[in-house]
C-alpha cells in the first residue's frame, strides 16, 4: 500500500435496487462529513436507500478500524460515488398490440473514509512548498 492510501478504507456494494439519481441524492448529504455525523444524517433520512448506504458506511468504518488500525473519531467520508450496474428489462402490453419497455435499474456504491490529519501541519507544508516553488519571486 502506498504512503498516500495508508489512512484510507473503503467499502462497496454492487447491486442496490434503485436508480443512480436516487442514490446520489442521499450520497450528496454525506460527502465530506465526519463519519459519525454522516451516520446520524442517514439514520434520520426518510429515503429507503439510506438504510443500505448506512450499512456500507458502517462497513467502511469497520474496515478502517480492523484492517487499517485507524481512529474512528477522526474518520470522515472522503469519497462517496455511485455507478451504473445491471438493468432488468421488462415489457408491458400497451394499446394496439404494442409493448412498453420498463427498465428496472440497479446501482453500485463505493464509499471511502479517511482519517483526518492535523490541518495546521498540512497548511505549513503547503506554504513551504509554495515558497520553494516560487524561489522568492512574486509571480
Amino acid at each position: 500500500m502506498s504512503e498516500k492510501n495508508k489512512n484510507i478504507a473503503s467499502a462497496k456494494a454492487k447491486s442496490l435496487k434503485t436508480s443512480i439519481a436516487k442514490v446520489n441524492l442521499v450520497l450528496k448529504m454525506i460527502r465530506g462529513k465526519k463519519a459519525e455525523k454522516a451516520l446520524n444524517i442517514l439514520s434520520f433520512s426518510k429515503r429507503r436507500i439510506s438504510n443500505e448506504i448506512t450499512k456500507i458506511l458502517k462497513s467502511a468504518i469497520a474496515n478502517a478500524e480492523n484492517n487499517h488500525q485507524l481512529d474512528i473519531d477522526k474518520l470522515f467520508v472522503k469519497e462517496a460515488t455511485v455507478g451504473k450496474s445491471m438493468v432488468l428489462k421488462r415489457f408491458r402490453p400497451r394499446a394496439r398490440g404494442r409493448s412498453g419497455k420498463i427498465l428496472k435499474p440497479f446501482s453500485k456504491v463505493k464509499i471511502l473514509v479517511q482519517e483526518k490529519e492535523k490541518e495546521k501541519a498540512n497548511i505549513k507544508e503547503k506554504n513551504k512548498s509554495l515558497e520553494e516553488k516560487n524561489n522568492g519571486t512574486k509571480n
